[in-house]
C-alpha cells in the first residue's frame, strides 16, 4: 500500500513559502503524493456554524490547480493530487484544459481526483444548479476522457484541436457510494471514499471489484484519505494496516499543522516509522 500526505491550499498554511518548504520536504521524502482539496467561495461561519470547518472560516483557499502548478516548479519527482476538484465548478472544456497543462507542466504528476461538490452556497455563488451536480460532472468526465483519447474533439457542436495532449492522468471518483462507485468505473481509473472506516470499506471495495469486473474492467484502485495517529507510531501503523486489509491501495494522511517545522516532522515520522510497516 503506497503512503502519501496532504498539503494545505487553504488557511495560514497557504503562503508561498510555507507551501514551497512543505512540498520540498515532502518531495524529499518517499512518499508518493502530495494531494490538496478545492472550495472556491466560503460563506461566512454564522452563517452555517455546523457545516464549515473553523480554519475554513478563514474564506482563505487557493485554486488547486494554480497551485498544483506552482509546486510542480519547485519539485521534482513526487505526485501532485487532488482530492478533489469539483467538477461542476468550471465548462467541461475550460476543466480539460487546465487539466492538461498541469500534466504537462508537471512532467506527468498530476493524480486527479474528481468530485461533485456539496456545499448549495458554493454552486449558488457561480450560479450552478446544484441538483444536477451528478448530470455536469458526468458530461465533464466525458468530455474530459475524449480530449485525452483524441486529438480532434467536439465541445458543443465546434470541431477543435486539443493541444497539449499529454498522457491522460488516472482519474479518481470521490464520493459516497453507489454513485461514486458507478460513476469511477464508468469514467475513472480508482475511488476516493468519502471518510468510510476499514471495515465498511470492505464491503463496498468488494462492490467495486465486482462493478468493475461486470463493466470488462480490471479492479480499480482505491484512495483512503484518514487522519493517522502520528505521534503514536504503532497506533498508526495498526490503523493503516486494516485499510490495507480492506483492499485499499493507497492511503493518504491527512493532517493538521502549524507550520512547517511541523510539517517536516510529521513527513519524517511517516518516512521512517510507518511507510516501511506499511509499504
Amino acid at each position: 500500500m503506497q503512503l502519501s500526505i496532504n498539503i494545505r491550499n487553504w488557511g495560514t498554511q497557504s503562503t508561498p513559502a510555507m507551501l514551497l518548504e512543505c512540498a520540498r520536504a515532502a518531495d524529499e521524502s518517499g512518499l508518493d503524493t502530495l494531494w490538496l482539496n478545492e472550495h472556491l467561495a466560503i460563506p461566512p461561519q454564522a452563517d452555517m456554524p455546523d457545516r464549515v470547518p473553523q480554519g475554513f472560516a478563514e474564506g482563505r483557499f487557493l485554486d488547486p490547480m494554480a497551485t498544483l502548478s506552482f509546486l510542480a516548479a519547485a519539485t521534482r519527482r513526487i505526485g501532485l493530487g487532488t482530492a478533489v476538484l469539483l467538477l461542476p465548478y468550471r465548462l467541461p472544456l475550460q476543466t480539460a484544459k487546465l487539466v492538461a497543462t498541469v500534466q504537462e507542466l508537471s512532467g506527468g504528476r498530476l493524480r486527479l481526483g474528481v468530485g461533485t461538490g456539496w456545499m448549495k452556497e458554493e454552486f449558488q455563488a457561480l450560479g450552478v444548479d446544484h441538483a444536477r451536480r451528478g448530470a455536469i460532472s458526468n458530461s465533464v468526465l466525458a468530455l474530459l476522457r475524449e480530449c485525452f483519447e483524441n486529438d480532434v474533439v467536439e465541445s458543443n457542436g465546434q470541431s477543435l484541436l486539443f493541444r497539449p495532449r499529454p498522457a491522460r492522468p488516472p482519474i479518481y471518483v470521490g464520493g459516497a457510494p453507489p454513485h461514486a462507485l458507478r460513476r469511477a468505473v464508468q469514467y475513472g481509473d480508482g475511488w476516493i471514499p468519502a471518510g468510510i472506516e476499514p471495515q465498511a470499506l470492505t464491503t463496498h471495495i468488494a462492490e467495486l471489484r465486482q462493478m468493475s469486473q461486470a463493466a470488462g474492467r480490471p479492479p480499480l484502485e482505491v484512495i483512503a484519505m484518514k487522519t493517522l495517529a502520528i505521534d503514536d507510531p504503532p497506533k498508526a501503523i495498526d490503523y493503516a494496516g486494516q485499510f490495507a486489509e480492506a483492499g485499499v491501495n493507497h492511503l493518504v494522511h491527512t493532517q493538521g499543522y502549524a507550520d512547517a517545522a511541523e510539517y517536516r516532522r510529521n513527513v519524517a515520522t511517516l518516512e521512517e516509522k510507518i511507510r516501511p510497516a506499511v509499504a
